[in-house]
């Protein structure tokens, strides 16, 4: 399995902020060990300016990010996914598709950054906070030895991950 890139999702409601914030970060730490996705529940159809401004100012390339539907990846013909982590406590508790390949599953739960009231700056140091603690977390995943780890011990690990 040392070869073996991990395919994992990121779930939000809207997938606009936090699930795109994110994917992006882990593509871009994840160094071809990982490939990530993102969706939401009820997408709305739009990514928020401020989640790729917010990457773009940790040099996390913005190109191709877009709002879309869980459904896209329960599919026929889509990415088989090895992990599934809900960012949002929305969807959460929402009843999820069936993911092909049975991936394991964990809450990550981080607050809402696009619903943060004030200045741009304020929103702004929303964002940088819960992408801060959104790379923290993807980092203790791609530090797991998931090879040398049978199933309860990763699932374990990946929901401790969420509290951290």
């Amino acid at each position: 399995m040392p070869d073996k890139t991990f395919n994992v999702l990121f779930i939000c409601t809207g997938n606009s902020a936090r699930s795109i914030l994110a994917e992006g970060l882990m593509d871009s730490l994840a160094g071809g060990r990982f490939k990530a996705y993102s969706a939401g529940s009820h997408p709305n159809g739009a990514v928020n300016p401020l989640a790729l401004q917010t990457l773009d100012s940790l040099q996390v390339p913005t190109d191709g990010f877009r709002s879309k539907s869980w459904g896209e990846f329960a599919a026929s013909g889509a990415p088989v996914m090895d992990f599934v982590f809900t960012v949002c406590d929305s969807a959460a508790g929402e009843v999820c598709p069936i993911w092909p390949g049975q991936p394991m599953t964990a809450h990550w739960g981080v607050p809402d950054p696009a619903a943060v009231q004030g200045s741009e700056a304020t929103k702004l140091q929303a964002f940088r906070e819960v992408a801060v603690t959104l790379k923290r977390r993807i980092e203790l995943l791609m530090a797991l030895p998931i090879s040398k780890l049978g199933p309860l011990a990763i699932q374990h690990e990946i929901k401790q991950i969420g509290t951290r």
